[in-house]
């Protein structure tokens, strides 16, 4: 078999020697190229590579390469900092409202919830320096996220404004059809194709500790403050193809999804 495979590869390697013309099919047909004139041949990808991460909790998390970037395709589930500290759960209301620490919970305390949503954690989680992420990880800033709605198409002007932004990006960042509410945002022929798979898995209120919009809307938090009281963050809602940037309080809770450390 070896002998066989280096045969072939000398008769392989003798006809591109004596080869003048290189052919490269394509699904819009065939193209012919003077091999003279090919200076190097270099393959590309648009990423699309799969993986996966673990937490310190032992949590697995499935992760996409979007362009340059790796994600998370999943919310995170994490009960710990990433050195082994607990994040409080805070079920009460007031508690949950008047919090300045890190904090994390399940929408509306129902455990049943996480593992399709994961947990609902309020800004001061997310900053937290020792870290919310798994290592080699991060909760990514705001310009992360922009990254990552133009690679989807929105153009710089539109990344940088705030309220619902671009075309359909938050159509291709959503994710399973089944979970949200009928309307423009599942209904857009580009739903879901990013594979971000982003869900709809609801907030809870800053102001009274309340829960809402499990169904119809997600929101996920930028580490990147927008003021003293506020951080950037994102919001698809089930009657927009858009993407919702703006600055929540950050006692909000929201989900969190990361991207992995660029090299």
């Amino acid at each position: 078999m070896k002998k066989a495979i280096i045969i072939l590869a000398i008769v392989t390697l003798v006809s591109i020697i004596y080869a003048t013309t290189m052919t490269v099919h394509t699904s819009s047909g065939d193209v012919d190229f003077e091999i003279s004139e090919i200076t190097s041949i270099t393959f590309e990808s648009d990423g699309g590579g799969t993986g996966t991460v673990t937490d310190i909790d032992g949590n697995v998390y499935q992760t996409l390469v979007i362009g340059d970037q790796e994600w998370m395709v999943e919310n995170l589930k994490v009960t710990h900092y990433r050195n082994g500290d607990p994040i409080p759960n805070v079920t009460d209301n007031d508690e949950w409202a008047n919090a300045n620490n890190g904090a994390y919970c399940v929408y509306a305390n129902n455990e049943s919830n996480v593992d399709t949503y994961g947990y609902l954690y309020n800004w001061y989680a997310v900053d937290d320096e020792r870290g919310l992420a798994p290592e080699g990880w991060h909760v990514p800033t705001d310009d992360e996220i922009k990254q990552l709605e133009m690679y989807l198409g929105m153009s710089q002007s539109e990344a940088d404004d705030t309220g619902y932004r671009g075309t359909n990006q938050g159509s291709q960042l959503a994710g399973n059809a089944a979970l949200w509410s009928d309307g423009a945002l599942e209904n857009d022929p580009e739903f879901s194709s990013s594979g971000f798979n982003f869900l709809p898995g609801g907030y809870r209120s800053s102001f009274n500790g309340y829960f809402g919009n499990l169904g119809y809307a997600g929101y996920f938090w930028s580490v990147t403050e927008s003021s003293t009281s506020l951080a950037w963050s994102r919001e698809l809602y089930y009657y927009s193809t858009q993407v919702n940037r703006y600055g929540s309080s950050k006692q909000s809770g929201f989900s969190v999804r990361c991207v992995r450390d660029s090299n």
